[in-house]
């Protein structure tokens, strides 16, 4: 718990404060960018509902271990299976909530990934929301709060997780793996855990590497481009997220060669390639960043729309040479 409380202090504070004073909400919407703690907030609630120990939740009985190891018979976790959540899904769980309660407490029930959700499934979850039995509790979890329906965020109390600050991360990450891979990280995650995975993976040091030589070879208008994604991109980034923090990568790139142009040196990310950044600068304009960095933002959002990722990353290749002659 005291992760949590150290990373989200107010949130804490806030639920610490309604669930003592009995002002519990029935359903909230926790929202907020991956890594900003919503599923560590979401235990601590199911933690101080059910714990049988004092202080509450003491993180030690029984309750509390169950919970922690997400095997508590009345605390349930609703995730997608394969790219959405489904109706068949929503209504197995329903079927569990309409039975009486295991012990006889609070009954919590996490919808992980509310995004994910299909209409049907929504719909089927509203007159849950709207007529609550009593000691349920309904935490709706979500990266993309847009994304999710507006009838169930209007019935949910909606708390948004904030990321820490960037320097926050990066100065833990600098005094364990240096200063130089400590800002390329923190310019892409705001989990400190992920940030550290990334420092230590060796796939994530190869990324790097092939994005930098698919910048060089993109300019150049090269047909090796392709070459490299298919033998070595799609090998290195094997799953749809590795390949989105490799378009992050490219991202951050374009983002330094375009400070470069516009005489911000201070604000660049890959510090540790001044020089290549500087002689690439020279060879583009500020027209032709400007196209390679819509391009790279529309290859991300193709990719969570779970467009296949060779797909997406052919298509920005081709987008990313046609910009050779912008």
């Amino acid at each position: 718990m005291e992760k949590i409380k150290e990373e989200q202090p107010r949130i804490y504070a806030f639920l610490e404060k309604v669930v003592e004073h009995g002002r519990l909400a029935h359903a909230y919407l926790f929202s907020g960018p991956e890594g900003t703690g919503k599923r560590e907030m979401a235990l601590f609630l199911a933690k101080r509902l059910l714990c049988s120990g004092q202080p509450k939740p003491c993180g030690r009985c029984p309750n509390c271990m169950r919970i922690a190891h997400h095997n508590h018979p009345d605390v349930r976790w609703l995730k997608p299976e394969g790219q959405s959540i489904k109706i068949d899904q929503v209504r197995e769980i329903q079927g569990h909530f309409a039975r009486r309660s295991f012990e006889e407490g609070w009954r919590v029930l996490v919808i992980d990934g509310a995004d994910q959700l299909t209409p049907q499934g929504a719909n089927s979850l509203l007159k849950f929301v709207e007529e609550p039995q009593k000691k349920t509790l309904i935490l709706f979890l979500s990266s993309f709060r847009e994304k999710v329906l507006p009838t169930i965020r209007s019935r949910c109390q909606e708390i948004v997780f904030p990321p820490p600050p960037p320097w926050k991360i990066y100065r833990r990450l600098a005094e364990e793996y240096g200063e130089e891979k400590a800002r390329l990280v923190a310019a892409i995650t705001a989990d400190l855990e992920e940030g550290r995975a990334l420092c230590e993976a060796e796939w994530f040091a190869e990324l790097e590497t092939i994005v930098l030589q698919l910048v060089e070879e993109c300019m150049h208008n090269k047909v090796e481009a392709f070459m490299l994604l298919e033998q070595r991109w799609l090998k290195v980034a094997k799953e749809r997220e590795e390949t989105g923090i490799g378009l992050d990568l490219l991202l951050l790139w374009y983002r330094d060669l375009l400070y470069l142009k516009l005489g911000m040196d201070d604000k660049l990310t890959f510090v540790g390639h001044r020089e290549k950044l500087a002689r690439q600068a020279q060879q583009v304009s500020q027209r032709q960043l400007m196209h390679w960095i819509e391009a790279i933002l529309a290859a991300k959002k193709r990719l969570l729309a779970f467009v296949h990722p060779q797909l997406v990353l052919e298509q920005l290749v081709l987008r990313l040479k046609e910009g050779s002659h912008v």
